[in-house]
């Protein structure tokens, strides 16, 4: 007898893993915002960075071989580096309730966070804060988390390699997997420089548009036949997010799955991985289920949630049109 795996119809959300709450900020005045997933008993994690252009904080803490096994929540957000301080406010939520590291005086919320470039939307100078790190920690509950234009994904882009006139909104989504009574869920803000694509028929979901913008121009092969891209300031992209579990794994073993989280992101992104992203992936584990079934199995379940939740974080945004008058369509809006 095989154990039923939950992935058609329901896709599921990164909140289904027990112990794991999501919450998102987004910004009104300008897309832009942040989400944070929070462990508030504390999850195992490690991280794996692909992209050649990060914006990070608390990584090097997430080395198997460093001294601190467990987080409290990890950030996500836009406003490129500015992003970052997003996770102060985290920070604060967390330690008002005596959340964190026990360091004998107090308790030290560890918060790693990562982000994304969202600044050629609107006014740059507004961008997540201390506050909206704060606020999104507020909003934090175990109910399936929004996708689409929040969050993290409230300003992001898709299909950016011929020029931002020719490309598509991008967002933030979530999916789930459960097989054996062990769950891994992700949660991914997806600002690719590349094409989202469909993980199951490769076919292309949202990115580059052709030049009369009304459809869509497929950037891998349009590359590999040689049209030239545009070229692009380092770094205005990427992809990140956080995958979770509930099995019971170590340091290593969260690495790993964050390592393998990114062979989802290869599934659902072409190109991945380029010069101009940054892309990073968490994984947290809260050991709730209180076993687990095999790295083999983890794996496979974190490169699967990963991808769908990829394909989803495009699927759910709708089209923006800027204050500048940029039209950025979203999937399913082409004829």
């Amino acid at each position: 007898m095989h154990s039923p795996v939950s992935l058609a119809g329901d896709a599921g959300s990164i909140t289904r893993v027990a112990g794991i709450e999501v919450g998102h900020c987004t910004e009104t005045r300008r897309p832009t915002g942040c989400s944070v997933v929070i462990a508030r008993e504390g999850a195992v994690a490690g991280v794996d960075v692909r992209g050649a252009a990060p914006g990070t904080r608390e990584t090097d803490l997430l080395h198997p071989s460093n001294l601190v096994d467990q987080v409290h929540a990890v950030v996500l957000a836009g406003g490129s580096a500015w992003g970052l301080d997003a996770a102060t406010g985290a920070v604060r939520w967390l330690e008002e309730r005596g959340i964190g590291f026990d360091v004998a005086v107090g308790r030290l919320p560890l918060v790693p966070a990562a982000v994304l470039f969202d600044l050629l939307l609107g006014d740059m100078r507004i961008r997540p804060d201390a506050a909206a790190g704060y606020a999104a920690c507020q909003a934090a509950c175990t109910r399936d988390p929004a996708e689409g234009n929040v969050g993290a994904g409230a300003g992001a882009v898709l299909g950016k390699a011929f020029g931002m006139q020719r490309a598509m909104k991008g967002g933030i989504g979530t999916a789930s997997v459960t097989v054996h009574g062990v769950t891994v869920g992700a949660l991914i803000a997806c600002n690719a420089l590349g094409d989202v694509i469909d993980p199951d028929s490769a076919q292309v979901i949202a990115g580059a548009r052709t030049q009369d913008g009304l459809r869509l121009c497929d950037t891998r092969r349009a590359l590999l036949r040689g049209d030239a891209p545009q070229s692009l300031l380092a770094g205005t992209n990427t992809s990140i997010g956080v995958v979770a579990t509930d099995a019971v794994i170590t340091k290593a073993q969260a690495h790993r799955l964050a390592v393998a989280a990114h062979d989802g992101l290869a599934r659902s992104v072409n190109p991945v991985h380029t010069m101009s992203d940054g892309d990073t992936l968490f994984c947290l584990g809260t050991g709730r289920a209180g076993k687990n079934p095999g790295m083999l199995l983890l794996a496979t379940m974190a490169a699967e949630a990963t991808a769908v939740a990829t394909a989803r974080a495009a699927r759910a945004a709708a089209s923006i049109t800027t204050a500048q008058g940029l039209y950025l369509p979203a999937a399913g809006a082409l004829g």
